[in-house]
């Protein structure tokens, strides 16, 4: 039997990034499954359009779907560097990988963004909705009217722009996969506009579900608990990123190779019946 894998735990060293934020500049860097995860052709010849698959959750699911057989269009922002190192991991298990880079906040770059990973692609078949904003504020009158419409663009308004404009080229058999938060059920004070987007998210998706049922395309969203990617210390303060995940039952943060098999699983066409669900990824912390 082999031994179960070790993940970092807090206290990590105190450190700080500003927004996006980057992989190669944190300690320890994140775990995205190069070395660990292996593929059992789940995805054969797949299309997948993935936001945020620069790094974090969204370059350990481009990697994973790479390795059971999809091919990639990477969304990103402007971090350039981190989305060439997914695009070779991506290339590296024999798959295609497009990257284009834009600010999906805006309603014309999300459709600008289906119709090149169509032209890429030939067809979408997986849809992950991943991409998101964050910023931490102790008090309601701090959060200023430009952070609170920023996040709310990015996280929801995106998402419903990108899904309306992927259905043409959604067939039957489709998976749309819908990144929340346990902050949809559990909200943290103080990542309030995050949170909120979060919570709509996940009821935007449960609604999708339904509307889409008769077309044979489904609609999930994965609910992680704290994940050590480059949003973290790009969006907190580094007290609190040293003891990030240190509250929850298994004392540290998820990996992002930790939730790319769960993505995996809603994207196959093993998961048939699976649509409307909320899959909670939170290290032994209860939804609500």
């Amino acid at each position: 039997m082999s031994k179960r894998k070790e993940f970092p735990k807090p206290p990590f060293p105190k450190q700080a990034q500003s927004l996006p934020g980057s992989s190669k500049a944190m300690n320890p860097e994140p775990d995205y499954g190069e070395d660990s995860y292996q593929g059992a052709n789940r995805l054969t010849d797949k299309k997948a359009l993935i936001t945020g698959a620069d790094s974090g959750i969204g370059r350990a699911v481009a990697l994973a779907f790479a390795r059971e057989g999809a091919d990639v269009v990477v969304s990103y922002l402007n971090e350039h560097e981190d989305a060439r190192e997914t695009q070779r991991l991506v290339e590296s298990a024999g798959r295609k990988c497009a990257l284009i880079p834009g600010d999906i906040a805006q309603a014309e770059h999300c459709r600008t963004l289906v119709k090149k990973a169509v032209e890429t692609l030939g067809h979408i078949d997986i849809l992950v909705n991943n991409a998101a904003h964050q910023m931490t504020f102790d008090a309601l009158e701090k959060i200023p009217d430009e952070e609170w419409d920023k996040t709310l663009a990015t996280n929801l308004s995106a998402m419903f722009y990108i899904t309306k404009a992927a259905m043409p080229h959604l067939k039957e058999g489709a998976s749309i996969i819908n990144t929340a938060s346990i902050n949809a059920d559990v909200p943290n004070p103080t990542l309030l506009a995050y949170a909120t987007t979060k919570g709509a998210i996940q009821n935007f998706t449960a609604g999708l579900a339904q509307l889409l049922a008769e077309k044979g395309i489904r609609a999930n969203t994965v609910a992680p608990g704290p994940v050590w990617t480059p949003l973290i210390p790009a969006s907190m303060e580094a007290d609190k990123v040293r003891e990030f995940g240190a509250k929850y039952p298994m004392k540290r943060p998820a990996q992002p190779c930790e939730l790319a098999p769960v993505y995996v699983m809603l994207a196959s066409d093993e998961s048939s019946y699976v649509s409307g669900a909320t899959v909670a990824v939170t290290g032994g912390k209860p939804l609500l």
